[in-house]
């Protein structure tokens, strides 16, 4: 089932956020620098200001969380960010992304053109948004942490 997150799925969606990122980036971020990222992005605070913006949806299966999509509001512009999509490592592979992305896609009014960031080196993700209709737009070195990454912007025009 994809529905909105609700208060009583932050931790899960907690969960979920530090399972996918030591999956994903084991090897190409240092798990130090991952784990001082992620209890600052996904504090329980981050975690209120995400809900209260109301962009972020979940894939629930028996009552876990298994995956979550967050998406900025649509600017003037009809832009906006997908900031996070992650899934837990066994729930990948079964379209739930997709219907994450899709969910976010249907339900930001007056969307035009969907940007998301990527590190190039994250080769599941970036075959996910290639296979999706994003499109490369810009590369650059990011500093994350005192880490290098080498990030791919991407957007999707809807």
């Amino acid at each position: 089932m994809i529905r909105k997150m609700m208060e009583l799925d932050l931790k899960q969606v907690q969960h979920v956020a530090r399972k996918s990122w030591h999956d994903t980036y084991e090897g190409i971020i240092p798990r130090e620098v991952q784990d001082q990222f992620l209890d600052q992005a996904y504090s329980d605070e981050n975690m209120r200001r995400r809900l209260e913006h109301g962009g972020v949806w979940v894939a629930e299966a028996d009552g876990v969380v298994t995956g979550f999509a967050n998406f900025s509001p649509v600017n003037r512009d009809g832009q906006a960010v997908l900031a996070a999509i992650y899934l837990l490592p066994e729930s990948q592979g079964h379209g739930i992304g997709t219907k994450l992305l899709n969910a976010g896609l249907e339900g930001l009014t007056g969307l035009r053109q969907l940007y998301v960031e990527v590190e190039k080196d994250n080769q599941k993700g970036l075959k996910f948004y290639e296979a999706r209709g994003f499109e490369v737009v810009e590369e650059y070195d990011d500093e994350f942490a005192g880490h290098i990454l080498k990030t791919l912007k991407m957007v999707k025009k809807v």
